[in-house]
Formats: structure tokens, sequence, C-alpha cells
């Protein structure tokens, strides 16, 4: 199994397993690899370290290399790591906790606002436009970007 670090062109950093580079090679070339932040399919692999098990030895003793100026870059995208994480998190329990009415949101939302049908939590599409009316309306809407990592489940 091979473990690679992604990267798209939003600089979004993401893990994809492989049973080889080759089929990492595959499924890149055949557009199936996407970000799960973003949705983009122009993935790079970064660099990767390879864990190799050589036996049962005990681990050397381990020196702390001195702090370089790199950790600075390495905390911030440590953190931009986390960030990443929590925001696909809190994508998928809003994914979870509503239902999916496609591009009939503009009608749902005004039709539950005027109290013609009962109020529960949906998501959906809407044009700018019907965005704009129904805030005129006073029925509170969100324009919110998920990412298709939130819509479907890890394997």
């Amino acid at each position: 199994m091979k473990v690679f670090d992604l990267r798209c062109t939003q600089d979004h950093v993401f893990e994809g397993w492989f049973g080889s580079e080759e089929d990492f090679r595959r499924q890149l070339d055949s557009g199936l690899l996407e970000c799960p932040m973003c949705g983009s399919q122009e993935i790079t692999k970064g660099l990767s370290a390879p864990r190799l098990n050589l036996g049962a030895q005990p681990p050397a003793a381990v020196v702390p290399a001195p702090r370089a100026a790199a950790a600075p870059v390495q905390e911030h995208q440590r953190k931009l790591h986390a960030l990443q994480a929590a925001w696909l998190e809190a994508s998928r329990k809003i994914v979870e906790k509503t239902e999916d009415v496609g591009d009939r949101f503009a009608d749902e939302a005004l039709r539950m606002h005027k109290g013609e049908e009962p109020e529960r939590p949906i998501r959906g599409q809407a044009t700018p436009q019907q965005a704009l009316e129904l805030l005129e309306e006073g029925v509170p809407v969100l324009p919110l970007a998920l990412p298709k990592g939130s819509k479907q489940t890890l394997q």
C-alpha cells in the first residue's frame, strides 16, 4: 500500500492510499481523483516519506533536530490542515442533518417561511436572483459551498 500526500491547485493537502504508483497514475489520468475540500481534479503528488518495516528491532534513539527556519512554515501547514479537517467535518454534519431539496430550494424555503409547510432543515441550490428574493421576503438563507467530500462517506 502506498500513501501519498496530495495537493490541489487551491493548496488543499490530503492523503491518498493506492495499491501502487501505477494505480495512482491510472486514477489520476482517468480523472478519478479529486480534492475532498473543493472538488478540483488538478491533483499533484507531494513528497512522501516511505515507511520501512525492518523487523522487530527497537527504534534507534531519536535526537531532535534543532529548530530550523522551516518550523514556522510547518506550523502554518499544521494549522491549515487542522482547519481543512474541521471544515470538512462541519460540512459532513450539515449534510447529515439537512435534507437536500436540490433546485427546489427557493420554493421549499418560501413555503416553510409562509407556514404552508412545516419547517425543517433543508439545503439545495438557488440562483443569486432567487437567494436575493428570499432575503427580501425575510427568509433566512446562507450561501454555503459544501465540498463534494462532505456528501459521501469515506471508504
